[in-house]
């Protein structure tokens, strides 16, 4: 279910719960029956062997972003560390957003993460859809029971009857309605015999409750709309507020782990599931739900509402576009699951709601890949270095290591000739104060290569250098007793122009120049980089095999990857994920 914890976990207020659970017994005496089900279905099952049951239920309304990646992590880890089941649900409860494409993405999303939903023989992927009958049938007890009621008021009425913060709400007229009446009014919902909006079924709670969300939410709508997997079979739908706790309890769900604007539903989360118990639609134990706070995250919008307006109106490139903060953008763009892993870890689980900088998930990136990565050299800004006394059409082999953290990935060869690509910013004619790469005059080491000393440069009619000449000194190759006899304090990359591999470089940089884009009232569209990428015509260290995925270092540079879509070993397209150290303080 989960994949090997790197570090010890580190104890939160939610695996306290969890152990004083377990020490208590608490959900010792649930059943299940392999599958989801009310009382009548669970209640001769066996015991639960899982320990504890968790889910992770998003809404197949958009992709999965950084954010969901919080929860993603709590709630497969916490099943997998105590020998429970997390299970996979999609809330689709709203069909007017609610896609397929959607569905297919959240499964691949948390596939990559490195998480299942597999427990024992147990394939635990569900949908709400599946237990539409089930809510209907929980809904005529309800009313039989007096604890619901069909409304005639329109949503607007609804809305001002409701009452404030400070002000209690006013009773619907048909709040006392019989229940037979109800119970025939949603029979013909239910068939389609009413208009959106000119119905709604409601719990029957508390108009002056403090708590404004116990007074008479809504249960079920009527939305006249195709469901992605239903068709037309309903033309009614349960809100999500009433199908969430119904959904815990047909799945025996132990812990719901929620963020926190759920917390004020809590008490309504327990009304439904007591009442359903009560009537001997649900097995006790019940689910008991519990909060923590949301990932916020600088320069990033996690609203997908928001997300989807970037994506339609052409800001960027589709739901994986790699300044997306979409895990498929994320893995686009180069981020590992063990780095996600690891960043969700470091955050740890709290209630007190905070704001992480985008230092540290890019951190985390940095801390999974440097131990890993293969480093490789690239010029993203090519500038031609002859090597004026270097015999043209000769080339030798230099070596570096594949990784300098592991010495077991041994060395990677590649030719040094005499003319290569240098970054155009290593060079200067008249250089400033400490600056110690090629100008003329000075002495650097070509890395893994010769010493050499600038002799001058060449310019195009416009004044622009285009060529810049020096000369090797022989005896001071890398790796030979010679190596030290020149002291140099420069230090550059280059890669052999004959040989070098031609590849399409994507500099991604942070797509939101405002660390808060959308808080208050701001725009966040106002708040986009027009910076956030350049695309650039690079030369790769030759040897490289840009399949897919595909991870390395580039030295001074940053960590890239091959592009998982547009690139392939013959026509290179490289994205950068990182630069080695935050550009942005």
């Amino acid at each position: 279910m989960t994949p090997p914890a790197t570090t010890t976990p580190t104890s939160n207020f939610l695996r306290t719960i969890i152990e004083n659970d377990l020490a208590a017994g608490r959900h010792a005496d649930k059943r299940w029956a392999g599958r989801p089900g009310p009382a009548s279905v669970q209640k001769d099952a066996p015991l639960d062997t899982a320990r504890i049951r968790t889910r992770f239920p998003p809404e197949p309304n958009g992709y999965l972003h950084i954010g969901h990646a919080k929860s993603i992590c709590i709630n497969f880890g916490m099943a997998g560390d105590y020998e429970g089941a997390c299970h996979l649900r999609f809330d689709d409860t709203n069909p007017e957003k609610e896609e397929e494409e959607y569905v297919r993405a959240i499964i691949e999303a948390v596939k990559w993460l490195g998480f299942d939903w597999k427990y024992k023989n147990e394939e635990n992927l569900y949908f709400a859809s599946d237990y539409f009958e089930y809510m209907y049938e929980f809904a005529q007890s309800l009313i039989r029971a007096g604890d619901a009621y069909v409304d005639e008021q329109s949503p607007e009425e609804i809305r001002a009857t409701r009452g404030t913060l400070t002000e209690k709400g006013t009773n619907s007229p048909w709040r006392d309605r019989p229940a037979e009446e109800s119970l025939a009014l949603l029979a013909e919902m239910r068939a389609g015999k009413h208009p959106d909006g000119s119905l709604a079924l409601r719990a029957k709670i508390d108009m002056g409750s403090p708590n404004i969300n116990m007074r008479d939410p809504v249960l079920y709508r009527i939305r006249h709309t195709a469901h992605h997997r239903t068709g037309t079979d309903w033309c009614i739908y349960p809100m999500y507020t009433w199908a969430h706790p119904v959904e815990d309890a047909l799945e025996g769900i132990t812990h719901s782990f929620c963020t926190l604007e759920f917390e004020d539903q809590r008490p309504f989360y327990d009304w439904i599931l007591n009442k359903l118990a009560d009537q001997g639609q649900l097995c006790r134990p019940l689910p008991q739900q519990y909060e923590f706070a949301r990932l916020n995250l600088s320069y990033v919008v996690t609203s997908k509402r928001k997300l989807l307006q970037l994506v339609q109106e052409g800001h960027v490139h589709g739901w994986d576009d790699p300044r997306m903060p979409t895990l498929a953008g994320l893995r686009r763009r180069g981020y590992t699951p063990e780095s996600i892993r690891l960043f969700c870890e470091r955050l740890g689980v709290s209630k007190a709601d905070s704001r992480i900088d985008y230092s540290v998930l890019e951190q985390a990136l940095r801390d999974d890949l440097d131990p890993k990565a293969e480093r490789r050299v690239a010029v993203l800004d090519p500038l031609k270095l002859v090597i004026t006394n270097y015999p043209e059409g000769q080339s030798e082999v230099c070596q570096a290591p594949r990784n300098p953290h592991d010495p077991d990935a041994g060395k990677r060869e590649f030719p040094f000739s005499r003319e290569l690509w240098i970054e155009r910013d290593d060079f200067r004619e008249d250089p400033p104060k400490k600056y110690f790469r090629l100008f003329p005059g000075n002495t650097v080491r070509l890395k893994y290569g010769y010493v050499v000393k600038c002799t001058g440069c060449v310019k195009d009619e416009h004044g622009e250098v285009v060529e810049v000449h020096a000369e090797y000194l022989p005896d001071t190759k890398s790796g030979t007793p010679g190596s030290d006899s020149v002291k140099v304090k420069g230090n550059i990359t280059w890669v052999s122009a004959q040989h070098a591999v031609a590849a399409e470089i994507r500099l991604y940089d942070r797509l939101f120049a405002d660390p808060h884009p959308d808080a208050g009232d701001k725009n966040f569209l106002e708040a986009l980089n027009p910076n956030s990428v350049q695309i650039v015509q690079g030369w790769l260290e030759p040897g490289i095999v840009a399949a897919p995925e595909s991870h390395w270092q580039f030295e001074r540079l940053g960590y890239f990857v091959a592009d998982r879509i547009d690139s392939s070993p013959e026509r290179p397209v490289i994205n950068r994920t990182a630069t080695l150290r935050d550009s942005w303080v």
